[in-house]
């Protein structure tokens, strides 16, 4: 049986966009950065590639390479998101990589993944600074009502488990016009913290993070991050409108996280749990 689980990742459409910074990735840079955040060097098999396809698509077609690892780029040219999309971002505006590993838990423990990844990058954000990232469900990255980034999480059904490879575009660098060709409001880490790192010590926040973060939903599942979900949860308590993948919608106050991870909602009829897989919108009502 084939898991694949999906969650949004959107970005800049267009590369001919304003100059950024000279932020150059660097393998090395980001091996050094983790040992200074962590105390120690994590077990991480880290590459860094000029341009790829996908750092998705390469990760998920060696799933017998080194566990776990991390690979980023600083172009990617077939980048995807949700249902298809392209991403497209300039070199040095954004943060792309994949990170892949291994998990002892199966497709169906797997339904809280994206929930425990959308989690594990917030608090690296604010751990960096960035106090305004919240989290709209599952695991869009939000901050100040505009998006800041995403996450892309595929799933292969293992002897043993499960291979998971989870991708993350974060918008570091404002890009005039981004939101007129994404008709919705973007916003970059930039505009949240003052000087902004370097995308190599971003990178390596996020994948301690995330390796932590793994190891505890691993262990624990959904109830690793439950509590921390729901408090970066960015619309809670707010009505929310639900555009369900059967056409019809459902209107309720955002009220946490079922038992499996779906969105509770407190609706006229009583209370109401919305899957990943039955939503298509969400929206403010």
């Amino acid at each position: 049986m084939r898991a694949r689980l999906r969650a949004r990742l959107h970005g800049p459409v267009s590369p001919i966009l304003r100059r950024v910074p000279h932020d150059p990735l660097n393998a090395a840079a980001i091996e050094r950065t983790l040992g200074e955040f962590a105390g120690h060097r994590p077990q991480l098999d880290l590459r860094v590639l000029d341009a790829c396809p996908s750092t998705n698509a390469l990760l998920l077609a060696e799933p017998e390479g080194p566990d776990p690892a991390l690979l980023a780029a600083e172009l990617q040219t077939a980048g995807r998101g949700r249902r298809g999309r392209r991403w497209i971002s300039p070199r040095g505006a954004g943060l792309t990589f994949s990170l892949r590993r291994r998990l002892a838990v199966d497709a169906r423990r797997c339904a809280g993944l994206p929930l425990a990844v959308g989690v594990a990058v917030a608090q690296a954000l604010r751990a960096l600074g960035a106090m305004e990232v919240a989290l709209k469900w599952p695991n869009d990255l939000m901050a100040r009502g505009a998006k800041l980034g995403g996450v892309l999480i595929e799933t292969r059904p293992l002897e043993r488990g499960t291979l998971a490879v989870i991708g993350i575009g974060i918008n570091c660098r404002a890009q005039p016009g981004a939101a007129a060709r994404l008709r919705r409001p973007v916003i970059a880490l930039e505009e949240l913290l003052a000087p902004l790192p370097s995308r190599n010590r971003i990178a390596a926040r996020l994948a301690l993070e995330l390796l932590a973060v793994l190891e505890r939903f691993e262990a624990q599942g959904i109830e690793a991050v439950r509590e921390a979900w729901e408090a970066l949860h960015a619309d809670a308590g707010r009505r929310l409108r639900l555009r369900l993948a059967d056409g019809r919608q459902l209107t309720g106050i955002a009220a946490g996280l079922a038992a499996d991870g779906g969105l509770r909602l407190r609706t006229r009829a009583g209370l109401r749990c919305v899957s990943g897989s039955a939503l298509r919108s969400a929206r403010v009502a």
